[in-house]
């Protein structure tokens, strides 16, 4: 039985019911096609949605999100174009297993206002690919765009015979929607991207979820780093469409031997340091104590406008806004991530109290998620990446770019980035099309060569121990 509040809700399932049995028609080449005609469209409509994006919402650069949306049709094209999906993906006589490609059935997607048409053309992409229907249910603040980009993809889809009702959404979908959408039985999975209220809600939903936590990102400037560059890198992720990615960089550490060029460097590049009594106005401007979250009115916005609103005059040009700060904790929200041209800025002791400090800052709200350091020494790297709990750790690279993939490395680009346990996520991946499949595996009868010649008997003599059970096994071999 459907738990459903809205009686809508039970006839989109049974459209994605019925959709789901017409895909599991289709061959590789036909679903290509329709993945191929829907990519094209949302391509040739990434400047237009950019622009309906940032009219609607307010947040971020409409610039920068044109490029959002191309890595959520080009590159995500490229990516899985000739991924198998559909039938035997692969078959290995010498082993006997033969591995078939199934769809999952229908997928509800939900869609942040940070990065409406770009995730809305990302999940509609790996939906058609994997033969899933999807439903999506957007934020409020982000439905004209959400709603427009889906269009676009659904009647490219349609036309290039995709079956009806392979991509729906309700014009106006509540909490109580999506929720009861999250528990419906019919449902096949949760693609959950949003806040950390929102993934917990589909965690525990009943259904099986893919959804990501927080990325309150550290990024290491380590002593041996070229520092001009990285400032570089750094200033070209946590301002790119003003720092709404989760995988940008929320807090810079750095030793004090490099401290002085470091913030020459910043300065240089248009960035502001906070005088200290001006960081409890900062504080105030973008952080809900009583929430205990960041400020929504600043998420995505100019740094001159932040700081307009903190009361802080700032030089003209002003790009970025550091604040120096001592301690990590909720009692310092600088620390916390915030999706805004802010950071913060340690000074540590020594390389041992940085990463200190970074795994303080990644436990405080970013398990899981993204960590970065930029640097040329190989063991501080090593030793660096080894105690981090993160699910990408991305070095001498802008954050966000690098986190996301495609660009400047070879990640799967994606715009929903697992953060595994630490984060109470299911995966750690770059979800994409691979993570939207069952894999049935056809196993036939095989003689293991490993086994071939063991004495099974030799486990009910209760004298012999493990070594010498091995022993004799060996040996028989």
């Amino acid at each position: 039985m459907s738990e459903a509040i809205n009686p809508k809700i039970d006839e989109i399932m049974d459209r994605a019911r019925r959709a789901a049995a017409v895909f599991n028609e289709l061959d590789q080449e036909e679903t290509n096609r329709i993945v191929t005609a829907a990519c094209e469209a949302g391509f040739k409509n990434r400047v237009a949605l950019a622009k309906m994006a940032v009219e609607e919402t307010g947040i971020g650069k409409w610039e920068d999100k044109v490029i959002k949306n191309v890595v959520a049709t080009q590159y995500v094209y490229e990516d899985m174009r000739d991924l198998k999906t559909v039938g035997v993906i692969h078959s290995d006589f010498e082993s006997g297993i033969t591995e078939i490609a199934q769809p999952l059935g229908p997928i509800l997607g939900v869609i942040p206002s940070t990065n409406p048409t770009s995730t809305v053309m990302f999940k509609i992409l790996i939906s058609l690919k994997t033969r899933n229907p999807i439903i999506l249910s957007f934020h409020p603040r982000a439905t004209r765009c959400s709603t427009a980009a889906a269009r676009i993809l659904y009647e490219a889809a349609l036309a290039a015979d995709a079956p009806d009702d392979c991509v729906q959404w309700m014009e106006q979908c509540s909490l109580e929607d999506t929720n009861a959408l999250m528990r419906d039985r019919r449902l096949a999975l949760i693609l959950a991207t949003g806040g950390e209220a929102l993934v917990h809600a589909a965690y525990s939903s009943g259904t099986p979820a893919l959804g990501v936590g927080p990325g309150n990102v550290p990024v290491f400037i380590e002593s041996s780093a070229d520092i001009p560059f990285a400032v570089q890198q750094i200033m070209i992720s946590k301002t790119f469409d003003n720092g709404t990615i989760c995988a940008s960089e929320q807090a810079i550490i750095v030793e004090q031997q490099s401290a002085e060029k470091v913030e020459s460097e910043f300065t240089r590049a248009s960035a502001y340091f906070v005088p200290e009594e001006d960081i409890p106005k900062l504080e105030n401007a973008v952080f809900d104590r009583e929430k205990g979250l960041m400020n929504a009115a600043i998420v995505g916005k100019p740094a001159e406008f932040i700081a307009q609103k903190a009361g802080i005059a700032v030089p003209p040009g002003t790009r970025l806004l550091v604040a120096r700060q001592q301690h990590v904790g909720r009692k310092y929200p600088i620390s916390c991530e915030i999706l805004a041209p802010i950071i913060a800025y340690y000074v540590a002791r020594d390389f041992d109290h940085a990463v200190n400090l970074c795994i303080d800052l990644n436990f405080l709200g970013g398990m899981g998620h993204t960590v970065s350091i930029h640097s040329n020494d190989e063991a501080k790297i090593h030793e660096f990446s080894m105690l981090m709990n993160a699910g990408r750790i991305v070095v001498n690279t802008p954050s966000s770019q690098g986190a996301v993939g495609g660009i400047f490395n070879t990640l799967h680009p994606s715009l929903t980035l697992g953060c595994g346990s630490g984060g109470r996520n299911i995966t750690t991946d770059n979800v994409t099309a691979r993570n939207l499949l069952n894999i049935q595996r056809v196993s036939r009868r095989r003689v293991n060569h490993r086994f071939e010649k063991f004495d099974a008997s030799l486990y009910y003599k209760e004298d012999l121990g493990l070594n010498e059970i091995v022993e004799q096994f060996n040996r028989n071999y």
